[in-house]
């Protein structure tokens, strides 16, 4: 998964990320996907468990496709595979940083207007949200995701 991100986002800051992630508790690997092709991966989407207030949510992220493997539809479908693992599970909210033109296709919403902050100031519309089936469209607020 390393060289995936690595390739794609061509730092290795985001590489230690997910090197973080993968050594922490919060990971989920049950939820999260791999897309494989003749053995290799060439997209991943990640799940960790945070909280938003009290309540358990996830946060996806962070999500990559190979660069030669771009343009397949991979993202997209390791994306929408880990929302269907987290809804199967019971799980109620996700939350993601991103471009909100590319994560709305999938449901996400802004979450500032439902009062679910982050710890990083100035993100505007890239903190969405994504409320699972079962899940309230309301969050009275304010929450603060860690």
């Amino acid at each position: 998964m390393r060289a995936v991100l690595t390739a794609a986002f061509e730092t290795d800051a985001e590489a230690r990320l997910v090197d973080a992630l993968r050594d922490s508790a919060a990971w989920l690997p049950a939820l999260s996907v791999v897309a494989e092709e003749d053995g290799r991966i060439v997209a991943h989407a990640l799940l960790s468990r945070i909280a938003v207030g009290a309540d358990p949510a996830l946060a996806l992220g962070p999500v990559a496709v190979l660069p030669a493997e771009q343009r397949r539809g991979l993202g997209a479908a390791v994306i929408r595979d880990v929302l269907r693992r987290a809804a199967d599970a019971g799980e109620r909210l996700v939350l993601v940083l991103g471009d909100p033109a590319y994560y709305r296709r999938f449901g996400f919403v802004p979450a500032t207007p439902y009062g679910i902050t982050s710890p990083w100031s100035g993100l505007g519309d890239a903190w969405q949200m994504l409320a699972l089936a079962g899940t309230e469209a309301h969050y009275p607020g304010p929450w603060h995701a860690f």
